[in-house]
């Protein structure tokens, strides 16, 4: 069985956890897209610093869901291609992530999708300051720089803080690469307990 053959499977076939929240939140989805390569990297997003919310931050590329989008699958493909320009004939989704919801209270459903190797990004201006792509390999070893600590529904989860460059990885979207190391290469990284050292929010 290929890598790809693996990850399909293992993606497919996922349950992932309910949101365990109360009430109502406006939806989002994101896009957290796989090359198909011998080596599989991860494309990410750096936010233009000038946005109102998540400037400066490192996400997926995804946003809101539109009145007009039948399901958030058409949400995470609709504003990949407005963000990066990633066309949506070219992905391949295979299933979601956990739902996690935002410190601006909005539940955002990750969905897991391969794309080609080579892709030529065309990042919008107004949303997106670079779009690149960091090996999944890379996140196996888990080189965190830190742990930062996340409070949500009386629950305590301690996330990693990834450096790759100049960019860091860590919140919700460092959440997201946890769940899906853990679900593609059994990495067992944990969330649920304090390690030894961690960063207090602040």
């Amino acid at each position: 069985m290929t890598m790809q053959e693996d990850l399909l499977r293992r993606v497919r076939n996922y349950s992932p956890r309910p949101l365990d929240a109360g009430g109502r939140f406006p939806e989002a989805a994101v896009l957290v897209p796989i090359t198909r390569s011998d080596d599989p990297e991860l494309v990410l997003t750096l936010r233009a610093s000038g946005l109102s919310t998540h400037g400066g931050e490192v996400a997926f590329p995804g946003g809101r869901r539109d009145p007009e989008d039948f399901d958030l699958v058409r949400t995470a493909l609709r504003e990949a291609e407005e963000e990066v320009g990633l066309p949506p004939g070219l992905v391949e989704v295979l299933g979601p992530l956990s739902p996690l919801v935002s410190r601006h209270g909005i539940r955002v459903t990750p969905y897991v999708a391969l794309v080609p190797d080579g892709v030529e990004y065309r990042p919008n201006d107004g949303e997106i300051a670079a779009v690149f792509s960091v090996p999944l390999a890379f996140f196996c070893e888990d080189p965190r720089e830190a742990t930062h600590r996340i409070d949500h529904e009386g629950h305590s989860y301690y996330v990693p803080c990834y450096r790759y460059g100049p960019y860091k990885i860590w919140g919700l979207t460092a959440m997201m690469v946890v769940e899906l190391v853990n679900l593609l290469f059994d990495a067992g990284i944990e969330t649920g307990r304090q390690p030894a050292s961690f960063v207090e929010p602040s």
